[in-house]
């Protein structure tokens, strides 16, 4: 890939595509094209057509997509589904139409059964019944996978997709009804941290940065105890307590989302469509953790000393996803960050923020 070729990366602005966008550009390539929400809306067919026959991208980084966390994928289905399914069919076939070099495309972890067999490999996928919390996500998803394999195989496309298992970092989403379980941990706890020191300048500070439900740092105490006893942060005889859902017995693997940039132009550079099925690449470190031990970590990282409760009438979601990398390490990429460092250089930047 030269330093010179244009890159379209879709989703520049989410924790993937703008962690990619800084990669790429730590390693010399200038020539990168992206587009906002209100600039490109991959929703439409014609506007998509319109852009690439315009900007005439060389290669194409699909980051952008609709995600969220178990709560998010479990109300919006609909949603969830259609606007991921229509993003990848207008991106993925104007680049055809236009003859892009190559294409990566970015899926989830959330692709694999339910239950399969631990730790994960690339030929698992299509096993098994999937995870009900999150299968239309899930179906899109595997969708963009045989789109680009199609693709390949048609028209010869040089389209190849990217697996990571749960991603944390830079610009991840704190919404506590939309985000992922780590910055979710993270946020409650800074919250309850701020109740338990009595620190309602940076709580409402965080609530002016973060609205929840609307609610900003303007409301009155008992507004702002409102919203924040609706997800679970607490005070009752003068304790402070977070709420989380399900056993904390789940098993989850998590990559900083620098490793995964890195992951990514990796294979941009050294990885071509093959062949044979399956043709998508795993991307994690290998090993997971429990939430429950999750939260603890994160507990220490905070410094949050108030009661964690588990409500287990709750979902847990999938027991354990664990990805095996074994094809990304093959071919000659491993992680450098580790879970304890990831934590605690988020944690800082979410703080001193």
């Amino acid at each position: 890939m030269e330093k010179n070729a244009k890159i379209f990366i879709a989703g520049h602005n989410g924790m993937v595509g703008s962690a990619i966008k800084r990669n790429l550009e730590n390693k010399g390539f200038k020539n990168i094209v992206t587009r906002s929400k209100e600039q490109l809306n991959l929703l439409s067919e014609d506007s998509v057509a319109k852009f690439f026959n315009d900007e005439k991208p060389e290669y194409v980084v699909l980051a952008a997509a609709k995600v969220g966390g178990i709560i998010a994928n479990n109300t919006y289905r609909a949603q969830f589904i259609y606007e991921n399914l229509m993003i990848q069919n207008h991106v993925i076939h104007q680049s055809y139409v236009h003859g892009v070099k190559k294409l990566l495309f970015l899926g989830s972890s959330c692709i694999y059964p339910r239950m399969a067999e631990q730790p994960m490999r690339e030929e698992e996928l299509l096993t098994g019944v999937l995870e009900v919390t999150n299968e239309p996500y899930a179906i899109a998803k595997i969708a963009g996978i045989k789109m680009c394999e199609a693709y390949h195989a048609q028209y010869g496309c040089n389209f190849i997709s990217i697996m990571p298992t749960n991603l944390y970092g830079q610009n991840d989403n704190y919404d506590l009804e939309k985000s992922h379980v780590l910055p979710a941990l993270i946020r409650k706890m800074y919250l309850g941290k701020c109740l338990i020191e009595n620190n309602w300048l940076n709580l409402r500070e965080d609530l002016n940065k973060r609205p929840i439900e609307g609610v900003n740092g303007s409301f009155s105490d008992d507004v702002v105890m409102k919203v924040l006893n609706k997800y679970g942060i607490s005070v009752e005889n003068n304790e402070v307590s977070i709420t989380l859902w399900g056993t904390g017995s789940p098993m989850r693997e998590f990559l900083h989302v620098d490793d995964m940039a890195d992951s990514s132009v990796f294979l941009l550079q050294n990885y071509d469509a093959p062949d044979t099925t399956p043709s998508h690449v795993n991307a994690g470190c290998g090993e997971d953790i429990t939430i429950k031990d999750l939260s603890e970590l994160v507990r220490r990282t905070v410094g949050y000393e108030g009661k964690v409760i588990w409500d287990s009438t709750k979902p847990d979601g999938t027991p354990r996803k664990l990805m095996d990398v074994s094809k990304l390490k093959g071919l000659g990429w491993e992680p450098s960050i580790s879970l304890e460092e990831g934590i605690r250089r988020v944690v800082s930047v979410y703080v001193n923020n």
